[in-house]
């Protein structure tokens, strides 16, 4: 049966030139980074030259860089130990942010670390209120602000330029979530005016479970793991090294070919946007979709009212095609995609999103087209 892969916003396929770097590694160092011996010192270098590739990528200093075991522990790192540090007390997000920051914070209020959690206003489209956004941080306190670049979901993009000079005026903390952007748009860290952003390689065709978190020179955290001097005293545990260097690998090739890959992903999803529309009767979209408000790589689409809604992912996976969705929530044991509940999508049409790669082809869509097509008829309520 033919497959096709459209769920590159959850995971990407290792790049083979990042296979390659990785293979070398495990099959010529293996040393412990920390040791002071030859073999030590080896792999060491290798770690530190992956730093040194990373930091030149994002015009940082290579010792802002610290390596983690993904976006999820870098959003941890930046919340919770940014808010510690400075003893935060206020923290601003909004409703529609990813699990590992929207937890994190609900946990800190919950546990008394910090004393109030604000959500800054979002439109049906998921775009952040900025005017409100400056509202909440008019107070006499220091403030956290975390705010994805690109909502995972909906592909919405947030205007970092303009959340960092807000919070620069407030002299608030700014964390933006890039794990959906890093290594699709090229991120100046000397321009953001961020204190943290964040990677999870596996997001750009490099390995799982490796990361990393920018930490501005400007100010200071404490380690949130213990136990050892790696990472500058950052983050105990002997590094990931093969990983490391298939980050690094990873976000070197997504730099040299951004703007290549950028064209022919942007085409792909305005193409299956398009063909949908004239497809499929009733076709909506949610989240922005225009090229310069919307992530390149997803595309999510709100279907028509149909019979065994809940099985729409199901019946696309049978046909071959790897896809997400989930729907707003319509009763209490529903509950639902916490996006779509926080644009107030209509809980009667399901959703699906497609994400896509540079792997990803034309004649893929037309068969996707072809499925969903077939899909919606089958299910078409009488």
């Amino acid at each position: 049966m033919k497959r096709v892969y459209l769920d590159n916003a959850a995971t990407t396929p290792l790049d083979p030139a990042v296979i390659a770097e990785m293979t070398n590694v495990m099959e010529n160092y293996f040393g412990n980074p920390s040791a002071i011996h030859a073999l030590g010192r080896e792999v060491r270098t290798l770690v530190e030259k992956a730093r040194k590739t990373v930091a030149s990528l994002l015009n940082a200093s290579p010792s802002e860089i610290f390596f983690t075991s993904g976006g999820t522990e870098a959003d941890n790192t930046a919340i919770r130990c940014g808010i510690s540090a400075y003893g935060i007390k206020h923290a601003i997000t909004s409703k529609i942010e990813h699990h590992a920051v929207e937890q994190t914070l609900n946990m800190m209020l919950k546990n008394g670390e910090i004393d109030k959690l604000s959500f800054v206003n979002i439109d049906e489209k998921g775009n952040v209120d900025l005017a409100h956004l400056e509202e909440l941080l008019q107070n006499n306190e220091r403030s956290f602000v975390s705010l994805m670049h690109a909502n995972n979901e909906l592909g919405t993009l947030t205007d970092m330029i303009k959340v960092g000079e807000i919070c620069e005026k407030y002299d608030a903390i700014y964390h933006a979530d890039t794990v959906q952007t890093m290594g699709h748009y090229p991120h100046n860290v000397r321009e953001l005016k961020a204190h943290f952003i964040v990677c999870a390689a596996h997001k750009l065709h490099g390995p799982k479970g490796v990361g990393f978190l920018f930490v501005n020179s400007n100010i200071k955290i404490p380690p949130m793991i213990y136990g050892g001097a790696q990472e500058r005293n950052m983050r105990g545990g002997t590094e990931n090294v093969y990983g490391i260097v298939g980050l690094a690998k990873a976000l070197e090739i997504a730099y040299s070919e951004m703007e290549q890959h950028q064209n022919h992903i942007q085409n792909l999803k305005d193409y299956l946007k398009e063909q949908l529309i004239a497809e499929v009767p009733g076709i909506a979209f949610n989240g922005e979709t225009d090229a310069d408000k919307s992530l390149y790589t997803v595309l999510n689409v709100s279907f028509p009212e149909m019979d065994m809604a809940d099985m729409l992912l199901f019946n696309l996976d049978i046909n071959g095609i790897c896809a997400s969705g989930g729907s707003a929530c319509s009763s209490g044991s529903n509950i639902g995609s916490h996006v779509l509940n926080g644009i107030k999508a209509d809980p009667n049409r399901p959703s699906v999103r497609f994400s896509f790669s540079k792997y990803t082809t034309k004649e893929e869509l037309d068969y996707v087209i072809e499925k969903v097509k077939m899909v919606v008829k089958q299910n078409a309520l009488a």
